[in-house]
């Protein structure tokens, strides 16, 4: 097949305003469709999570979701399609007593089977998010997970994504893939190996044309808009010194933030909790940031009427909001843990901590204090080291110069084999498999037992409970929207709201 000859790219960020709101991308479908086109629907920038996309989609059919069926059922390369059905669907009640097929694990030489199942896994989430309204949806991903990058944005791109959002590392590379899966053209992204030599030159590649061979007829693609996350002017400005295409606006994420935060800059100093502490050369100059010429907007701490209002105030187009839209009733997040969440937050219950140590990825990471999930130091330790979803693993040059992979949350013995060291084993969650418990698509361990979920949230998770109305245990997206607003926005985004939960 002949790619779409090369040409100008187009962008939505000539029509499209800037939102006030952004909903925050979370976790592994915590930002699930439901939410983003919940969110959308009333004007604002629902966002999807892309972390993980193909293994959410092949747990997603294994349960059967009909909703996901149906779109998997319009992707344009009906092979492609077929394939996935057929080897991960189950109807509903199909699977008991039988574990779900696992996708293989992605490395620098993934098979274009394991790339499929990532672009279609983001064609079906965008897609969903899409439907039923004509406004802006985006899609979260994080820099640490560069394998599966360039999969999941084509995906995106395919289903009409308009905005990309990426943090948790120095994206320079993101814009101009952008610019070249927008016209079906191969791409290309560096990759981090630990140990490697100067001189070693490590990229993964996608091209379109070898993924799906048989697709002969590709449609005209628009090139979303890019937000990379920043937490520090320094790497606004190599973003937009540095990087290989176009920039239109920055996510500027205080450490108050959920899920991963940068770590402090300078040497790390833990406080009596082991928490990293924060000082004055993390804080943004926002005024420099300004002088960049783009549009910003800011997240952390900043879910209410007067964190809007004082982010305007600053020269930013909004913020970004993620910890008030992960406990709403439109959010991924499993129905029972998070109404638990809730009542504990409003009883006064609940603590987040900065956990330098949970995360594999050695960044920060919020961990919401709940009983019976891994924030649990007991429950953590009991469950069964396994590494099968390798979402974070990090690959490593071994001696004999070839490419491995490792996690610090891997079984120990597995992990010391690899070469890594035995400290940094220590204290680590395996996020791949809480996160996905968290949204009620845990994998059983090889004993059979389900994993224990690990939820994360923003240090204001202790307040959510200003998003309940009188008498109320539960809300809506919608309710954290009018509240931002102002109460009088309530008349206005109601009839919206409604029509999005009539149509579920």
């Amino acid at each position: 097949m002949t790619p779409t000859a090369p040409g100008p790219v187009s962008s939505p960020s000539s029509t499209r305003p800037n939102p006030i709101v952004i909903q925050g991308g979370m976790g592994v479908a915590v930002s699930s469709w439901r939410l983003a086109r919940a969110v959308a629907s009333l004007g604002h920038l629902g966002v999807v999570s892309g972390v993980g996309i193909g293994n959410v989609l092949s747990i997603r059919l294994w349960h059967g979701e009909q909703n996901v069926l149906r779109v998997l059922r319009t992707f344009p390369d009906r092979t492609a399609a077929r394939e996935i059905e057929e080897r991960y669907y189950r109807a509903p009640g199909g699977n008991e007593g039988k574990r779900p097929p696992l996708p293989e694990m992605w490395s620098l030489d993934p098979t274009p089977k394991n790339q499929r199942l990532t672009v279609v896994g983001a064609f079906v989430e965008v897609t969903l998010a899409r439907e039923g309204h004509g406004n802006a949806v985006g899609i979260n991903l994080l820099e640490k997970i560069a394998l599966p990058s360039l999969a999941t944005l084509y995906g995106a791109m395919l289903a009409g994504v308009d905005t990309v959002i990426m943090g948790a590392g120095i994206p320079l590379r993101i814009p101009g893939a952008l610019d070249l899966l927008a016209r079906h053209q191969r791409a290309t992204y560096p990759i981090y190996v630990d140990g490697a030599d100067k001189n070693d030159d490590y990229k993964i590649a996608f091209d379109p044309a070898a993924v799906f061979p048989e697709w002969q007829h590709r449609p005209a693609l628009v090139r979303p808009r890019f937000f990379p996350i920043v937490s520090s002017n320094a790497l606004a400005l190599a973003m937009v010194k540095r990087a290989d295409g176009s920039i239109e606006g920055f996510v500027v994420e205080a450490p108050t933030a959920g899920g991963h935060n940068a770590p402090p800059r300078g040497n790390v100093e833990l406080n009596a909790d082991g928490e990293p502490i924060y000082g004055p050369r993390d804080e943004v100059d926002l005024d420099k940031l300004k002088a960049l010429g783009l549009p910003f907007w800011l997240a952390g701490k900043r879910g209410t009427p007067e964190g809007l209002r004082q982010a305007q105030a600053l020269g930013a187009a909004g913020i970004q909001v993620g910890t008030a839209f992960a406990f709403c009733r439109e959010s991924g997040i499993d129905p029972d843990l998070r109404r638990r969440i809730v009542a504990d937050a409003r009883a006064g219950h609940l603590r987040v901590r900065t956990d330098a140590r949970a995360s594999p990825t050695g960044f920060p990471f919020k961990v919401v204090q709940v009983a019976g999930t891994i924030s649990d130091g007991a429950v953590r330790d009991a469950r069964e080291r396994v590494c099968n979803i390798g979402v974070l693993r990090e690959a490593y040059k071994r001696p004999d110069g070839t490419v491995g992979y490792r996690c610090a949350s891997e079984p120990v013995d597995q992990f010391v084999a690899k070469g890594g060291k035995l400290e940094d084993t220590v204290g680590r969650a395996c996020l791949c498999n809480g996160l996905t418990a968290t949204v009620g698509l845990a994998l059983p361990t090889r004993s059979g037992a389900l994993e224990p979920p690990i939820v994360t949230a923003g240090d204001d998770l202790v307040e959510v409970a200003r998003y309940l109305g009188p008498g109320q245990d539960d809300y809506g997206a919608a309710d954290v929207v009018a509240y931002l607003l102002g109460q009088e926005a309530h008349e206005r985004i109601a009839p919206a709201a409604r029509a999005v939960e009539a149509a579920e």
